[in-house]
């Protein structure tokens, strides 16, 4: 299941309800280490005296909307006051495109991770990721499987076990591949769903929205016909939603 953070120290009720609703989101973020997905918002913050029947909707405006707030990523909040202290902690350096590319992709596989716990899979990432930080845990302790399960041939697993997120059923059979692709090669990946297509799994290409054209152009090629049907493109802000909307308890519907 997920992993839980540590508990929030709540603010006193008398002191919660003289401030804003604005103002008990940054004093959330605070308490949160100055960041925090905006699933983790929605389970910490005391609403009793907000009066509003959907305020997880609040709080997405007032992120979206405060001078004091800015987005890292789809779904991760921070404070302005923090920037160069989350950038620090996170090792995204200000123009350095590498940097940032292997904090977005390691997101992105978290959110994939805590995703499938929710859903009642078990989880994989691939070795070479597990060292890479999921915003303050290690890939490696979220997952579950720090050895992919031995769920068919070993030429298959070679290939399997590079996929960046695999979730598996009770019986350790692989229901859904995800390949994060922030600039590499989509056709790598779908080469790899090529190869895994005899399995009753569900593929998928998480990237941002302003690659789903290539990706088209890409699964249109005749060499993947047999699985053009079952790959299918998730734009990183879908994610993102997916993972933000957990905590309302919501079928989730790819």
């Amino acid at each position: 299941m997920l992993q839980a953070r540590p508990a929030l120290k709540l603010l006193p009720m008398e002191f919660c309800c003289k401030m804003t609703q604005e103002q008990q989101v940054i004093e959330t973020l605070r308490s949160q280490g100055g960041y925090a997905t905006l699933r983790r918002l929605n389970e910490v913050i005391d609403f009793s005296t907000w009066k509003t029947k959907t305020p997880q909707a609040s709080v997405r405006r007032i992120v979206q909307n405060s001078d004091a707030i800015f987005r890292i990523q789809p779904g991760l909040w921070a404070l302005e006051e923090s920037r160069d202290k989350i950038f620090q902690k996170f090792k995204i350096e200000s123009g350095d495109f590498r940097s940032e590319e292997i904090f977005n992709h390691a997101y992105y596989q978290g959110l994939l991770v805590e995703i499938g716990h929710y859903r009642n899979t078990s989880t994989y990432v691939p070795p070479q990721d597990r060292h890479r930080l999921f915003l303050d845990r290690k890939l490696g302790d979220l997952t579950d499987h720090k050895i992919i399960p031995q769920f068919t041939f070993e030429t298959l697993l070679r290939k399997a076990r590079t996929v960046d997120v695999i979730w598996f059923n009770e019986r350790n059979m692989p229901t859904h591949f995800y390949e994060v692709e922030h600039t590499t090669d989509i056709k790598n990946s779908l080469s790899k769903f090529y190869e895994l297509q005899d399995f009753f799994s569900s593929f998928y290409i998480v990237a941002n929205i302003h690659r789903e054209n290539e990706f088209n152009d890409k699964i249109d090629a005749s060499i993947f016909s047999p699985i053009k049907s079952r790959v299918r493109f998730l734009s990183y802000d879908k994610v993102a939603s997916l993972h933000s909307n957990l905590s309302l308890q919501e079928h989730l519907i790819w």
